[in-house]
């Protein structure tokens, strides 16, 4: 089938909109958000007001719906994003040391470089050709000085390495070290088990690039999810019935490696002030079970 859509001014889709049953009090407000965000991005966030229309391949919003509500569901959900981004980076910054010391220590600056440490050695071909491109490419100080001062090894220690790899090739790293005694001490300072870890790293860097990329979040579901994990009991306990291809479970293990890596963060208050800040950001949209807020998960202190 060939696209013969037409493009349409702004003006137009306000007047489309009107058509199809939503509310805009306000036009020149309107027109302001759809010329700086778009018409396509906000267009996931009315998805859900939307009802069949009698006319076939058209659209039709359910009564009540205003532009205004769109908005709200847009704004809650870039403020959800950098609120989980905000988390992820630490969470990373911490998984980033966490593998460089314990490499380091058991198999020198470079030992990582070995491939016998690996269980694919193809993959670990890939992740270091990756490596190299970034690090030749690197303008980091530390990576010029390195490139001036050194010529063998051709890569970086462990550490500066840590500060150069994606989040996604650092779950690679981890997830293809041959011992399952070199995961688990990487995840022992977590409480986590191996497993748990490996599918968590996989997990957020998804999770990270939708939030980079200011993708739509709120109502997402994951097609890469992660494993809940047996221990310690508290993760599976308030992960009991939520829908694992949402947000749910991922709120849940950032909160809990955040008690481990910043005790005392207000990072759960915040996020349970913006989720009751929000009536239209139905809580079951992100997996949320029905009991959550009973939860001993989810309280927080006054």
């Amino acid at each position: 089938m060939k696209f013969e859509k037409a493009s349409t001014s702004i003006p137009d889709q306000i007047k489309l909109l009107k058509r199809r049953g939503m509310s805009v009090d306000d036009e020149s407000r309107a027109g302001h958000y759809l010329n700086f965000i778009s018409y396509y991005r906000l267009r996931a966030y009315w998805l859900p007001f939307e009802v069949p229309a009698e006319e076939d391949g058209d659209h039709a919003f359910r009564a009540g719906t205003s532009f205004e509500d769109v908005l709200t569901l847009y704004i809650f959900d870039r403020e959800l994003r950098l609120l989980v981004l905000d988390a992820i980076e630490r969470v990373e910054v911490a998984l980033r040391a966490l593998w460089a010391h314990h490499m380091a220590m058991k198999y020198e600056p470079h030992g990582y470089l070995d491939q016998g440490l690996y269980q694919r050695r193809d993959f670990h071909a890939k992740d270091v050709a990756s490596l190299t491109d970034d690090f030749e490419q690197s303008r980091d100080t530390f990576a010029e000085h390195y490139r001036n001062k050194y010529t063998n090894p051709h890569l970086p220690p462990i550490w500066m390495t840590a500060e150069i790899i994606s989040c996604g090739r650092l779950s690679k790293w981890i997830s293809n070290l041959k011992l399952r005694a070199d995961r688990q001490a990487i995840a022992k300072p977590f409480g986590l088990d191996e497993k748990a870890l490996c599918s968590f790293a996989h997990h957020i860097s998804h999770v990270r690039n939708i939030c980079a990329h200011h993708g739509r979040l709120w109502n997402k579901r994951f097609t890469l999810t992660m494993t809940v994990p047996r221990s310690p009991g508290k993760l599976p306990v308030a992960m009991r019935d939520s829908d694992e291809r949402q947000l749910h479970n991922t709120l849940v293990m950032l909160d809990y490696l955040l008690s481990i890596i910043a005790p005392g963060n207000e990072w759960k208050k915040r996020l349970v002030a913006l989720i009751d800040g929000c009536l239209l950001a139905d809580p079951a949209s992100m997996g949320f079970p029905k009991d959550w807020r009973t939860r001993t998960a989810w309280r927080v202190a006054p």
